[in-house]
């Protein structure tokens, strides 16, 4: 067996942290099963929704062994059953839960790659288990295959050698998602098949002729191996009662490692055995690799309607459901034995490119603790969080709740905060700026922060949310530098020229144009503000710089200098009278009365009496208060207010927000932190004057919020208390408490939390213009990982009496640039364009303010 590259390893989680951990292996908008912290595969969430605690019945993978003197032993392979699961009405309610499972367990992750590492002193292998699913940077198609990657390093701990065997066990569950819809007429096929590349395939194609094609529960999943060895399976158990199907596969798979078939007619939901037998030598290690994948083709709407769909589909046609949307990955592959077939050949690339991905963020030389944010915090991508519709467009709940996805939309409010999908997949990214501009902003500039699904369609929901509409500005600007795609701008740009109008408005937001939001403004905070304040203040001056570039490139001269001047007015005028010497407040400002609120405005989930409106911000001191400043770092865009004004802000949240305990701490609503955790409040009032009902989530922590304000921290050079913030979030998710690969705000994987990817661009000084065909980092030692989204890899420093010698490797996708600059050093500027491709290496020298090439 040729050597295998070993996994890197950012965090090791011991036999105590295991109960919580479930690592997400599935690709971005393709669904997901999770890897449990002892080797279990838990929460099948491939079926279009979510499905906290699915897992299906008679589902695991077992290890048969038989030494050269006739000793066997058959284990479930898994870590022991955490003591939490052991109580229930009729004894313990975990899955398998009466199988012996190995005695030592211990999970090591680098997201996406999991691995467990069990060891019994009854068993004579030790067991590696590795799982993941392809995960490269600009490219979504790569990384949005439905499979999970199971591979088993068997390593002999005796001096003989010794015979083994390992079993892949799944339920044929298609017709059910966990809560909705059953089984029916499912069937398990044996299929024996050739790769794309001619090597050979074996397994099971689970599929159902009673189920309707049209159903959401529709769909394939296959369950294969491209290992060597003698294989037998099981296309289904016997059909006994008593729980004696289970008791005949255990005798039959413990007496020697092979399967016998059973014929099981009548049952609705088979079971699905593969088992692969081999020869583990003396002293040495074999592998055996399972490949699961799946094929649900037909994802709902946001909110479908159950009658909108009778009758609809006569014939099959089930792209006439009005309800119906799709995935994209769907239309990639004809079911999902063809994805099983295509990725078996391409399984060792797919490994070492997301193996060079993972390396190159683990390598850098930055605080562990931020990568394992960065990365880990990456899974939300490939969750239920977000799907892609049959046009490859790319949509987002906020996150997702047990059963189904927690608030639509692919909220503007939510998604301005995340950074990962930007720099890591910019072809994603731009499918959402068209969303926003091209479906859900109307002709008045009306952008309505959740979008109609599928793209094009009419968007029931008028809303606007001032720092949802704002962001969105920031971002369309942040993309087009990413990208260079001055079409997208230009196509783009008239659109974003009217959400930016729409401020001016009568009654709106900027009503009397002083470049200060005074109006209604409906936010993050699931209310509406009254009067001046710096969340959505920051916002708004971002977005007035952003659109003054923009309009500058496009030729809107008059327009750019009018939003130059609305920037210049209400930065003064926010410095001036929203800074109270420590940090900025929020000036209430009831209106007059509804009417003077422009329609689409008010959503009506904040105050009822607007004389005296309630849920207001008001003295209070605010974690995201300078949120657009924040994300004015990450587009490259300058200061929004006064530098020192803001460096003392930032300075005062810690002070007064950061708390080390809660166990004396009061919150009336949703508790992410408890006892003796330590987080970053949503807001705290120092100086008093506390309203009587403040905005609802004051006493509350979320770390997407967290993570803003920590890596604007990062961007300030206030590196300590940064880093000391997303520790503090990172205990918290430690595998005993909290699942390390599931940050929950309003339902699991939520998407703010992928604000945590900043961290890496604050820390390295990170930033590229394609436009400008610009790169600039920091000056720090050692090497760094870069990403635009388009072209990724690492860039290498080290000074000498020369200068800085630097070193810039593309490991996929491409880069353009002709200048490279380095923080408080100086720059290189190149006689022509560089267009590095996969595998290029730039080599060039600063000095400061002059450069030159280094010969290679």
């Amino acid at each position: 067996m040729a050597q295998r590259q070993q996994w890197p390893v950012l965090t090791t989680y011991d036999q105590q942290h295991l109960g919580r951990i479930a690592l997400p292996l599935g690709g971005i908008g393709a669904g997901t099963v999770s890897l449990g912290g002892r080797g279990d595969l838990r929460d099948w969430e491939i079926v279009n929704r979510p499905a906290k605690g699915f897992k299906p019945r008679n589902t695991f993978f077992a290890l048969y062994t038989k030494t050269r003197e006739g000793k066997t032993a058959t284990r479930a392979l898994e870590g022991q059953i955490d003591p939490h699961e052991y109580e229930g009405a009729f004894g313990s309610a975990a899955p398998n839960h009466g199988l012996p499972r190995f005695r030592h367990c211990r999970f090591e992750a680098a997201y996406p790659l999991g691995q467990v590492i069990l060891s019994d002193p009854g068993v004579p292998l030790d067991v590696r288990l590795q799982a993941f699913n392809p995960l490269v940077p600009a490219d979504a198609d790569r990384s949005g295959i439905p499979v999970a990657i199971v591979r088993f390093v068997l390593t002999n701990k005796t001096s003989s050698v010794v015979t083994a065997s390992v079993c892949a066990n799944l339920e044929n569950f298609i017709g059910s998602d966990g809560s909705n819809g059953k089984p029916s007429k499912n069937e398990n096929v044996a299929v024996e098949g050739s790769t794309t590349d001619g090597a050979q395939l074996r397994g099971l194609l689970l599929r159902s002729q009673g189920v309707d094609i049209c159903a959401e529960q529709w769909g394939t999943m296959a369950l294969c191996t491209p290992s060597q060895g003698d294989v037998t399976y099981r296309t289904a158990w016997a059909d006994l009662s008593w729980g004696d199907s289970l008791l005949d596969y255990w005798d039959d798979f413990s007496g020697d490692g092979r399967l016998e078939n059973r014929e099981s007619p009548g049952i609705e939901n088979p079971q699905a055995s593969l088992a692969v037998s081999v020869k583990v030598p003396a002293a040495g290690t074999r592998e055996v690799t399972f490949l699961l994948t799946w094929h649900f083709p037909n994802r709902r709407i946001w909110s479908p309607k159950p009658e909108d769909s009778l009758n609809c589909c006569a014939g099959g046609d089930c792209h006439a459901d009005p309800n119906r949307v799709g995935n994209y990955y769907t239309t990639q592959y004809l079911d999902a034995w063809d994805v099983a077939t295509r990725v078996a050949p391409a399984l060792d690339q797919l490994e070492t490119d997301t193996l060079a991905f993972v390396n190159a963020v683990c390598q850098s030389d930055i605080p562990d603790i931020v990568k394992e944010a960065a990365l880990y915090n990456l899974s939300a991508l490939r969750t239920q969080t977000t799907f892609r519709t049959e046009d490859g467009r790319m949509f987002g709940w906020e996150g997702c709740g047990d059963k189904a996805g927690c608030c639509h939309g692919s909220c503007t409010h939510v998604w301005n905060y995340e950074q990962a999908t930007a720099f890591l997949f910019g072809d994603l990214a731009r499918t959402m700026r068209e969303v926003e501009f091209q479906s859900a902003t109307a002709d008045n500039g009306l952008m309505a922060f959740r979008a109609a699904v599928p793209f094009g369609r009419t968007n029931e929901w008028s809303g606007a949310a001032a720092d949802g509409q704002m962001g969105c500005l920031m971002k369309l600007y942040r993309d087009w530098q990413l990208s260079g795609d001055d079409d997208m701008l230009q196509r783009l740009w008239p659109s974003a020229k009217k959400a930016l109008e729409f401020c001016w408005i009568p009654g709106g937001w900027d009503a009397d144009r002083d470049g200060v939001m005074e109006g209604c403004q409906h936010n993050t905070m699931d209310v509406e503000y009254y009067g001046p304040n710096p969340q959505m203040g920051t916002w708004y001056l971002g977005a007035l710089q952003a659109a003054e570039q923009m309009a500058r490139h496009v030729g809107d001269v008059r327009f750019a200098d009018d939003c130059r001047h609305l920037f210049n007015i209400g930065r003064s005028w926010l410095d001036e009278h929203l800074f109270n010497g420590q940090y900025y407040e929020h000036e209430v400002r009831p209106p007059l009365d509804n009417a003077a609120i422009a329609p689409g405005l008010r959503v009506g989930m904040g105050a009822t009496n607007l004389g005296e409106p309630d849920l207001q911000l008001g003295a209070g001191c605010l974690v995201d208060q300078l949120v657009g400043q924040f994300m004015a770092h990450v587009c490259g865009l300058g200061y929004l207010l006064d530098k020192r004004h803001i460096q003392t802000t930032l300075r005062s949240i810690m002070k007064y927000n950061f708390r080390h305990t809660f166990v004396d701490h009061f919150n009336h609503l949703r508790s992410f932190v408890l006892n003796d955790e330590s987080a970053l409040l949503m807001a705290t009032y120092p100086l008093g004057r506390r309203p009587r009902r403040p905005f609802p989530y004051y006493n509350e922590v979320m770390t997407g919020f967290e993570y803003a304000a920590a890596v604007h921290m990062l961007y300030e050079g206030q590196t300590a208390a940064g880093l000391k913030v997303i520790k503090s979030i990172r205990e918290r998710y430690d595998g005993l408490k909290r699942n390390p690969f599931d940050e929950a705000e309003c339902g699991h994987h939520y998407a703010r939390a992928m604000a945590s990817w900043a961290a890496i661009l604050a820390l390295t000084g990170f930033h590229y213009s394609a436009v400008e065909e610009t790169m600039t980092m920091s000056t720090l030692k050692g090497e760094q990982f870069w990403s635009t989204g388009y072209g990724w890899g690492t860039c290498e420093q080290s000074s000498n009496a020369n200068g800085v010698a630097i070193k810039l490797r593309v490991l996929g996708g491409s880069l353009k640039i002709r200048q490279f600059s380095l923080s408080g050093t100086g720059s290189c500027s190149l006689a022509n364009t560089a267009h590095l491709n996969l595998g290029a290496t730039l080599r060039l020298r600063v000095r400061n303010d002059k450069s030159k090439r280094i010969p290679k």
